[in-house]
């Protein structure tokens, strides 16, 4: 079993072996972070390639300080800002000020559980730019600032699109509650 500094010195030397077994440790991990900001898995999947190149072609450029995971992670998010980028014009856009954000009331769902398909769903479900300044948002952690300069959008451009999102997500969320307990048997 290969260390992932033999993997990082075997991938930096071009070596086809060393880019398999980095591919076969991670691919999965960076599918799901793919899937975030993808509409299908399709998309996630031409992303996570397009990520892998530039992991390849990169991977000298990882400098050892932080984790690896997290670089690898950084490489394939900002490979899926560029995808966005490059397809918003092939895009379905929604005029943010369709969407009403209503509050539901509800301040929690922590006696509910979802399963991880039903809240892959609800976010999927939600219009791109929603989905991704959320995923950036509340997923990886960045700053509305930064969201901003990555999108190309304006700051309270972000912080809007993050809490129409939470609305969304948060009436999703309560009509699926709500139909649970219409029929109990299911969920």
């Amino acid at each position: 079993m290969m260390s992932d500094q033999q993997i990082i010195e075997g991938c930096a030397r071009h070596d086809r072996r060393s880019q398999q077994v980095l591919y076969d440790k991670y691919s999965r991990f960076l599918l799901g972070v793919c899937m975030r900001y993808s509409i299908d898995k399709e998309e996630a999947e031409d992303i996570l390639q397009e990520s892998f190149l530039k992991i390849y072609f990169n991977i000298k450029e990882y400098s050892g300080t932080g984790s690896f995971t997290g670089w690898l992670r950084k490489v394939a998010v900002n490979t899926a800002i560029t995808h966005y980028h490059k397809n918003l014009k092939h895009r379905y856009h929604v005029d943010i000020d369709e969407y009403v954000s209503v509050e539901t009331g509800v301040t929690s769902f922590e006696e509910d559980f979802f399963t991880s398909d039903e809240l892959y769903n609800v976010l999927n479900e939600l219009p791109t730019g929603y989905r991704m300044v959320f995923n950036l948002y509340a997923v990886e952690g960045y700053k509305h600032k930064e969201i901003a300069e990555m999108l190309s959008i304006d700051t309270n451009t972000s912080k809007s699109q993050y809490s129409r999102a939470k609305a969304v997500i948060r009436d999703k969320l309560e009509k699926l509650r709500a139909l649970r307990k219409s029929y109990p048997g299911k969920g």
